[in-house]
């Protein structure tokens, strides 16, 4: 990394009222409706949310890697990197221009690993082609890479010989995870990348993951639905449902200071392996139809803490009242984290932050 100019002051990436809309014959699914959040440099943000909530497709989007029917409908998507000139608007660049911005200053880790990897391509073929298209390397000096990578993440180089049947799925894991550090992004979006993974390899990869983070300065998207790995794991989270951001904070903010309803629902979802044993409560219901959301906060039809003026909230973020952190903010008005613990009736008057 000895091409890095020293960072400036202010986050590496900038996302801006950015929305994204899938066109049916039904009508337009709105998977990320007006979201906006920075990312800073070595950091981890970590994006969580049920299935269907916006994740993927925001980060797809930010990176410009949807295809039709998505739609890009607003938004900029602003990055701030150590060896470009200049700021980029990344849905403003050339096709020219996008080539040269994946992989070298933003990578992928994509879900399903297997998928991801080319079945006829040895490791070492697919490691060389990503290297030498972004750098201006001998095949060599690419091989070479390639073997340092494996050793980055803890594969055997016998392995480079490989193809992906040959692997298990923890190694086709960590070659996805070499593959995109291939060129030194300042920037790894990471799609799930530890699903379908049993624990004990789910735990070896996230604390490699850490390691390398530190060890080379680049700074993660982490996307998952479960939220109790984020808080071992990310810097901030920021809770997503809906196509819509519900609240953002630090892991230690959203542990012990969640303030959205649908947070405190996520956090009651999965047990404690410390501390006094407490009854798991499952979010009920279903996420709404994205082609006609309700009115106001999209989470009311499952909140406990529902009440009338509920249908006229702005879902603005705004920080949330008495919290010890800075930074920490929500879209709910109506309950914070002093909030009694059981649920208030719809209708009933007095819930406050």
């Amino acid at each position: 990394m000895t091409d890095l100019r020293e960072p400036a002051s202010g986050p590496v990436l900038e996302i801006r009222d950015f929305s994204v809309a899938y066109r049916t014959q039904a009508g337009d699914v709105r998977a990320v409706d007006h979201v906006g959040i920075d990312m800073n440099r070595g950091e981890v943000v970590g994006l969580v949310g049920e299935s269907g909530s916006g994740k993927s497709t925001l980060a797809y989007g930010a990176a410009r890697l949807l295809r039709p029917p998505a739609l890009i409908t607003s938004g900029a998507v602003i990055y701030h990197g150590r060896r470009t000139e200049r700021s980029a608007d990344i849905l403003r660049l050339t096709p020219d221009e996008l080539k040269h911005l994946r992989w070298r200053e933003i990578a992928m880790v994509f879900q399903s690993a297997m998928n991801a990897l080319n079945p006829v391509l040895s490791v070492r073929s697919q490691l060389v082609d990503v290297i030498r298209v972004h750098l201006r390397v001998s095949r060599n000096e690419a091989e070479d890479r390639a073997a340092q990578l494996l050793d980055l993440v803890g594969i055997p180089r016998a392995r480079l010989k490989s193809y992906p049947h040959e692997l298990s799925g923890g190694m086709r894991q960590r070659v996805m995870i070499a593959m995109a550090l291939a060129t030194g992004p300042e920037i790894v979006i990471m799609d799930e990348p530890t699903t379908a993974l049993d624990v004990v390899v789910q735990r070896d990869i996230l604390a490699q993951i850490v390691e390398l983070k530190e060890d080379l300065r680049f700074s993660i998207l982490f996307i998952t639905h479960d939220l109790s790995l984020l808080l071992e794991l990310a810097d901030r989270i920021a809770v997503m449902y809906a196509g819509k951001l519900l609240e953002i904070g630090s892991a230690q903010a959203i542990q012990h200071e969640a303030s959205h309803p649908y947070t405190k629902g996520l956090l009651n979802s999965f047990p404690s392996l410390r501390g006094q044993r407490r009854e798991l409560a499952g979010i009920p219901g279903s996420p709404p139809d994205l082609r006609n959301p309700p009115p106001g906060c999209p989470f009311l039809p499952r909140c406990g803490y529902g009440r009338d003026d509920c249908t006229r909230v702005s879902m603005t973020l705004a920080p949330v009242t008495g919290a010890a952190g800075l930074g920490h903010v929500t879209a709910c008005p109506f309950v914070g984290p002093g909030t009694p613990a059981h649920p208030v009736p719809a209708g009933t008057e007095g819930v406050t932050s």
